[in-house]
């Protein structure tokens, strides 16, 4: 109905110009049957031109469609698409070509702008790391646990900008090789040795001489941020942190489990969002920020991230390592 609302004035001229060569023909006389046959005639060709004409329309608009269902980057589908013959069509095209080119130049700048940017953190990292490991070694000198201990928050903090920088882009970053959950867990383990031992907690492990296909350094990152997350939320007298591996079809899973104050039934769905510290937490400990990070990196990197909670009994978050070939490399 809408190609015929577009070719409405050539029905309207066929069908005129046909009632009035039929009513001149009538008034000489001709055989009506031949009036008839004419008429037929000119209403047939116009309904074989409209479908014709419907159907290479109709084949022309499904390639575009098909083109631009097809690209990644849709914002050059003005390279792609040929130049129409029809008038009306070029200036459509006109406009479309502007309209990418001025998209492609924006995106441009905002690519630069997004690298001048990680440069800046990436160096602004790494200046801070000078004096924060001085710090750190002054801390030591003076065995003062409590200095230590900031400047370990402080470290982490830093960590947690470099990371979220480099999270749109993680491939730049990343090397996937076989390595033990339990090297792993042991990397962590000292990383966080000293807020172990302040607040007496107690580490549980098991099961953890399982290969995984991953990125160190990323998936360390990660299992840090889950760690300290936990260890803001123990509130038992005895704290516990357990930690153990398992494996099902084409997946192995890291369960990290807390005793601490669990999360309300209807924060679950919401733990992953940016910004969010939930109803029944201690909010000035939490900035909303370390699991939306866990989850962004665990979706960059091909792996998921579950959690499930009790609320005043526990907190269990998993993460789940495809075991296929594609996530291996001997």
């Amino acid at each position: 109905m809408k190609y015929i609302e577009e070719n409405i004035w050539l029905c309207l001229i066929v069908i005129i110009f046909t009632l009035f060569q039929s009513i001149f023909l009538f008034l000489l006389d001709v055989n009506p049957s031949l009036i008839l046959l004419s008429g037929t005639m000119y209403l047939l060709l116009l309904g074989i031109y409209l479908a014709v004409g419907y159907h290479m329309e109709a084949k022309k608009k499904k390639e575009i469609e098909d083109l631009v269902d097809n690209l990644d980057e849709k914002y050059v589908i003005a390279e792609l698409i040929k130049k129409p013959k029809n008038i009306k069509n070029q200036g459509y095209y006109y406009a479309l070509k502007k309209a990418c080119k001025s998209m492609n130049d924006k995106i441009s700048e905002l690519e630069q702008k997004y690298q001048d940017y990680e440069e800046f953190i990436e160096s602004f990292v790494h200046e801070i790391k000078t004096p924060l490991a001085a710090l750190s070694l002054y801390s030591d000198n003076q065995n003062d646990q409590e200095l230590k201990q900031e400047i370990k928050k402080m470290d982490n903090l830093v960590e947690e900008i470099l990371f979220y920088a480099r999270s749109e882009k993680p491939e730049k970053d990343y090397f996937v090789k076989q390595i033990k959950l339990s090297e792993i867990i042991h990397q962590v383990m000292m990383q966080n040795k000293d807020f172990f031992l302040k607040n007496k907690i107690k580490i549980k492990t098991q099961n953890l001489d399982i290969f995984v296909a991953t990125d160190e350094k990323w998936i360390i990152f990660i299992i840090n941020q889950i760690i300290n997350n936990a260890i803001k939320y123990l509130d038992k007298q005895e704290k516990i942190i357990e930690m153990k591996g398992y494996e099902e079809k084409n997946k192995v899973i890291l369960e990290i489990k807390d005793n601490g104050c669990g999360i309300n039934e209807s924060d679950l769905p919401r733990v992953f969002d940016k910004g969010f510290t939930g109803s029944n937490r201690t909010k000035e400990h939490s900035t909303g920020f370390g699991l939306y990070l866990c989850k962004k990196l665990c979706r960059k990197l091909n792996l998921n991230i579950e959690i499930e909670s009790k609320e005043k009994e526990y907190t269990i978050v998993k993460l789940v390592f495809p075991n296929s070939s594609l996530h291996t490399r001997k």
